[in-house]
């Protein structure tokens, strides 16, 4: 039990500490601050309205690396937060598009 209550503890210790921090996009060499995050909840949307408030979402890619460090995440823009949490690869949003450069 105790380990339980620890281990929720270090969690959300860790979610707090990257919250405030920003993320670079490896891919469009953007950056987003996270001070604002929000993070998808389950069960994911299964169906959302098309009205336009963009959200900067970040997402994980799939790419693993054993040697090099390399991107496992990106930022992508989606219409709306229902629509970024629909995909099961994004983890959080922020308000706003992401910005290009």
């Amino acid at each position: 039990m105790m380990m339980k209550l620890f281990c929720s503890m270090l969690c959300a210790l860790a979610f707090t500490a990257c919250a405030q921090t920003s993320v670079e996009s490896p891919i469009h060499g953007t950056e987003t601050p996270q001070t604002s995050q929000v993070a998808c909840k389950e069960p994911r949307p299964q169906i959302c309205t098309r009205d336009y408030r963009p959200v900067c979402a970040i997402r994980d890619t799939g790419i693993r690396c054993v040697t090099t460090p390399c991107p496992s995440t990106e930022l992508k823009t989606y219409s709306n937060a229902c629509s970024a949490c629909g995909d099961a690869t994004v983890m959080g949003f922020t308000q706003g598009a992401c910005a290009t450069h």
